[in-house]
């Protein structure tokens, strides 16, 4: 397509008067013309002009391309042969109305090509204003904004699809900006903030989480290091102990601000995602303890045996004793006075009596081994007050848990440790169980106010211990009580093996009044 020349209408149309356009171009009209013209007709975006029916009377390059048209098919048409007559009527109304205003209208059309392919027309129509203030035409500039249109509503559903799955979500979720500041929080860990604070700060429920969380939550922050699964729980005292799952994790987000498009900067966030694992953790201690239970079991037939052994052991200890003294006794007389008859069958009485204590000691079932590792002492307390909660109930004891909430680990034998505590809790139950017993209330503190000592105390309402029997409890075979109670009186001289096996001490506080105060200690051994 060569030049074109532009009648009086024309050139009035686009504000080109012969004294205006040779004041701007000293070489006349010709010249601006072809200028207007390449700068039209190479424009990248597609323009027309058209009458005041919207009749076609120019098209450019890009209007061809866009719509498919050539020249020669629309000249003389009206724009509606783009039309795909599925655009509000009310939007054709507010086009007008602007043009009769003569004021430029923008807007989206949904316009239909030439191989009646649709596309989403961004369109702004202008009015080609004369001298005498007159509409005389026209002038529509479009492009396909049918891409950009996608990637927006694409960007906005993917945007809802997120809320959605968030706040639909049973996981509590919730985003902090660099400074730990929430920006952003799903429905489920608004409902936990409530839980957690008694309020509806959700900054004073983050806090709550983070002090649990520890040393994770401030190298999330300081370092940005993520991490996954760590486990919390949260006790408040008013209900049992709640368990969470916490995942942290960053995410590095570019600025939107036009002043960063060359120069990009990165706005860094934080995600906590909590759920809550109570129902598993119970689940998963009741098998623990059922386990415990077992293993108790064993550990318990395996001493009561080596107990029962240990026990004929010791009572026939005397007698053979008794023998071998009668029998050295006898062996010193001289053959004249001695009845070498009666000597020989104390000495077969004798050398059966040490056979049969050989054979009992060799039948004993062996000790179970165990190495030493780090220990938590509140937990063991923990499974051995589980472990009795039936006798608790059943004899009416309420029990008063105070564990020291920093307690440092020791190095012992988890195993002992367990049936040792085990031990004075069944000791203290069986003391509170007596007819006389009123009061029945076991309190169980641990702390480590002494230095690199661990110290746990059980107090019970019984009966107490006379101070007369303070020093022989601890003897083995020794008990306090009756005859047929299926009492060993390996109970207490086991808690103080146990305790010596881990350096510690044990002892009664001949001062408490009324039951009975029991302090083990047991220092902390350092890991290598």
């Amino acid at each position: 397509m060569g030049k074109i020349k532009l009648t009086q209408d024309q050139a009035e149309a686009v504000n080109l008067s012969e004294k205006g356009i040779a004041d701007i171009h000293p070489e006349g009209v010709l010249l601006a013309e072809e200028v207007f013209f390449q700068a039209v007709e190479h424009s990248p975006v597609a323009t027309s002009i058209t009458d005041l029916k919207a009749n076609i009377l120019y098209v450019n390059r890009s209007f061809t391309q866009v719509t498919g048209y050539s020249e020669e098919e629309v000249l003389g048409k009206n724009e509606s042969i783009l039309s795909n007559h599925t655009t509000p009527r009310i939007v054709y109304q507010a086009l007008w109305g602007r043009l009769a205003q003569q004021k430029a209208w923008s807007g989206m059309l949904l316009n239909r090509r030439k191989d009646q392919r649709l596309y989403l027309a961004e369109l702004t129509v202008a009015p080609v204003i004369n001298e005498n203030n007159e509409t005389i035409y026209y002038l529509g500039m479009h492009r396909d904004g049918s891409e950009m249109h996608e990637l927006e509503q694409r960007l906005i559903n993917q945007k809802l699809m997120m809320e959605s799955v968030l706040n639909s979500v049973p996981a509590s979720v919730v985003v902090l900006d660099e400074t730990g500041h929430v920006v952003s929080a799903n429905p489920s860990f608004r409902e936990l903030a409530k839980e957690l604070t008694d309020s509806d700060s959700l900054d004073a429920a983050v806090d709550v989480v983070s002090k649990h969380l520890g040393s994770s939550y401030t190298n999330l922050i300081d370092e940005r290091k993520s991490f996954d699964d760590q486990e919390f729980s949260i006790d408040h005292g008013r209900s049992l102990a709640r368990w969470f799952s916490c995942f942290g994790i960053n995410i590095d987000v570019q600025g939107e601000q036009a002043d960063g498009f060359f120069e990009q900067t990165v706005h860094h966030y934080v995600l906590l995602m909590i759920n809550e694992i109570t129902d598993i953790r119970r689940r998963q201690e009741e098998t623990h303890l059922n386990a415990l239970k077992a293993l108790m079991a064993e550990e318990d037939l395996v001493q009561g045996m080596r107990e029962t052994v240990n026990g004929a052991i010791h009572q026939m200890e005397g007698p053979v004793n008794l023998l071998a003294t009668a029998v050295s006794m006898l062996q010193r007389r001289s053959a004249e006075s001695r009845d070498d008859a009666l000597l020989a069958a104390l000495e077969d009485a004798l050398a059966s009596g040490r056979g049969a204590m050989d054979s009992m000691r060799d039948s004993m079932p062996a000790e179970i081994q165990e190495s030493k590792k780090p220990v938590n002492i509140n937990e063991l307390l923990r499974e051995a007050l589980a472990l009795s909660t039936e006798r608790f109930l059943s004899a009416g004891i309420t029990v008063a848990w105070q564990p020291s909430v920093h307690l440092p680990a020791i190095i012992g034998r988890e195993r002992r440790l367990r049936s040792m505590f085990k031990q004075l809790i069944d000791n203290a139950v069986d003391a509170m169980s007596e007819r006389q017993v009123r009061q029945r209330e076991l309190t169980i503190i641990t702390s480590d106010a002494e230095k690199d000592v661990v110290t746990c105390e059980i107090i019970d309402t019984g009966s107490g211990i006379d101070p007369s029997l303070m020093m022989k409890v601890f003897q083995p075979f020794f008990s306090t009580k009756t005859n047929g109670s299926g009492c060993r009186g390996m109970g207490l001289p086991m808690v103080h093996e146990v305790v010596s096996d881990h350096a510690g001490t044990v002892r009664i506080d001949e001062k408490h009044k009324p039951g009975c105060r029991i302090i083990v200690q047991i220092p902390v051994t350092s890991i290598r």
